[in-house]
């Protein structure tokens, strides 16, 4: 018997194949493939990862390039060039290699010792993996609001977190520029949701974390993309009023889902520092009222009545660089905070 048929009668004994779809059979002959269920899985994570990764940031890299799209820019005198994204694909990549890649390869055995189910077909149904990947997205949320909170306090922004905020106007590649123990920090509560799931209903299946792993790569490549929706001015000329937006960008999910964070959300917490510290919802940042600055430039934005569309820019370019002096301020004061403590303990 050929190694390949003793691998199938261990791992997909009592399988009727002839039920299973075409995606079925590709899971199943990948882990026939490889050999090895540990080393298959280990594979497939990570070249998923990288593929939806930089597959993800193409696009947002495209339209950067493309004077058009400028206009739905939220910072538009502020595009990356091909240098800085250079240099932020190669500590992206140094992460990936040395936090990602191991946590990828020892996630296999940890979460099947806690029940998950990996190379073992069918897959999970829709209805049984959305649920699961929207309580991911809560408990991620949830999790990210108070470590990132976390990540600000002086010494942790000092020397972990200041290095992803080199960019403030981020751009999709950004979205992982992180030290690499930011990059653990802040990944746990990627995979903290599952591990948790699996352990308590020990029933989880790996096609469902990747299709969470997918969703949120997406989220927060978007989040950094720097194109989204700023909130409408009020356009007076001869007499007449007009609401227009400043930046609508048409593919914004906050367009369907109105307390999706998005990248208009992510994007003033580069430039005020202070503020917006969730992920995908805005409703922790409400509650503690960590949005407060956030809200009222909406609010003097949606006051400000403007006569043309370079008045609009001029107020739009104003209000920006307030903005961002002050998030310099309170950078500045942050880290000279941690020099005081430092000196104290001298």
């Amino acid at each position: 018997m050929s190694h390949n048929a003793t691998l199938a009668n261990t791992l997909f004994e009592d399988v009727d194949f002839t039920s299973l779809t075409w995606l079925e059979r590709q899971w199943m002959a990948w882990y026939l493939y490889i050999g090895n269920p540990v080393l298959a899985t280990g594979l497939m994570t990570f070249l998923i990862h990288e593929i939806v990764y930089f597959g993800r940031c193409i696009p947002w890299i495209i339209i950067d390039a493309i004077p058009y799209f400028r206009r739905w820019k939220l910072q538009p005198a502020k595009i990356p060039s091909l240098h800085e994204q250079w240099q932020c694909t190669k500590l992206v990549l140094f992460s990936h290699f040395t936090v990602e890649l191991p946590v990828i390869w020892f996630f296999h055995p940890v979460a099947e010792a806690l029940g998950m189910r990996t190379h073992h077909v069918p897959l999970p149904s829709f209805s049984e993996w959305l649920p699961q990947v929207a309580m991911f997205f809560v408990f991620e949320d949830m999790f990210h609001y108070f470590a990132h909170q976390a990540l600000h306090y002086g010494p942790l922004y000092k020397y972990i977190h200041k290095i992803h905020h080199k960019y403030s106007a981020p751009f999709g590649l950004a979205a992982e520029y992180a030290h690499p123990a930011e990059v653990a920090i802040l990944g746990t509560g990627t995979i903290g949701g599952p591990l948790i799931y699996c352990a308590v209903t020990r029933d989880f299946h790996l096609f469902s974390m990747y299709i969470w792993m997918t969703l949120r790569l997406f989220q927060a490549i978007d989040a950094h993309s720097g194109y989204g929706t700023y909130p409408a001015v009020l356009i007076v000329r001869q007499g007449r009023t007009k609401l227009i937006d400043i930046a609508d960008f048409p593919w914004s999910l906050q367009h369907w889902v109105p307390f999706w964070s998005g990248a208009e959300h992510h994007d003033f917490h580069h430039m005020a520092f202070t503020n917006n510290f969730s992920t995908s919802f805005r409703w922790w940042d409400r509650i503690f009222g960590t949005d407060d600055k956030y809200r009222a430039y909406r609010a003097r934005v949606k006051a400000a009545k403007v006569a043309s569309k370079t008045e609009r820019d001029t107020m739009e370019r104003k209000l920006m660089a307030e903005v961002e002096a002050e998030g310099i301020r309170a950078k500045a004061e942050v880290l000279r905070g941690t020099e005081k403590r430092k000196e104290k303990v001298q």
